[in-house]
């Protein structure tokens, strides 16, 4: 009797280990699968990463070479919208278009009292494409800070160009050293950004953004 009570205890144990070896077999492949989902979805979510860089490679690759290929810098084209309407040119950006898409040079000419003349020009052939005219708060505020000053947008879009293809050129009136922003590119390289001095073009590295950083 006592053996049978034995036999039994054994046979008992023997049945609650392999229940618990299976438990644990079965947990070990639930976390296998959850492991193998786990790794499947971060396979995923960086493919998906490595495509939103690859896109934003080729944008900048386009930009480059849109810029390699256009025949008419940022001088050239504020020259072509002076031409075009008379006045005092304060900033030209090789931008898309908002209907189109096309690359366009766009420059901004203060005129008479508060009329402004937004003017786009054809980077392949300087060939004025289209104006229109706007009010602006800031007439007032631009006047003062180009008041007295020897160096004009064309000017110091020359003088960067020494750094790399002009892209666009702005007059900073807000800083707290008013002068010419100018951002080039180079091939191969990042995007720059420059000041030029309102007064004697001298070309320096715009560390604003860097501060900011």
């Amino acid at each position: 009797m006592k053996r049978n009570i034995v036999i039994a205890t054994l046979t008992a144990a023997a049945l609650a280990t392999g229940g618990t070896v299976a438990a644990f077999a079965a947990g070990d492949d639930e976390t296998a699968a959850q492991r193998q989902s786990s790794s499947d979805t971060q396979v995923v979510a960086d493919h998906d990463d490595a495509d939103d860089r690859a896109d934003d490679v080729n944008d900048d690759a386009e930009d480059r070479t849109t810029v390699a290929d256009g025949d008419v810098s940022a001088a050239e084209a504020i020259a072509a919208a002076l031409k075009s309407v008379p006045g005092t040119a304060v900033s030209a950006d090789l931008d898309d278009e908002d209907d189109t898409g096309k690359v366009v040079w766009d420059v901004d000419v203060l005129g008479d009292g508060t009329t402004w003349h937004s003017i786009t020009i054809d980077p392949a052939t300087g060939k004025v494409l289209g104006s229109h005219t706007e009010q602006e708060d800031d007439t007032a505020q631009v006047r003062a800070a180009l008041k007295g000053t020897s160096v004009t947008a064309a000017e110091a879009a020359k003088a960067a160009a020494a750094k790399g293809t002009v892209t666009s050129v702005d007059l900073d009136e807000d800083g707290a050293s008013q002068a010419w922003d100018v951002e080039t590119r180079t091939s191969g390289k990042a995007d720059q950004d420059w000041q030029v001095d309102l007064n004697n073009g001298k070309v320096t590295a715009d560390r604003s953004d860097d501060d900011q950083d």
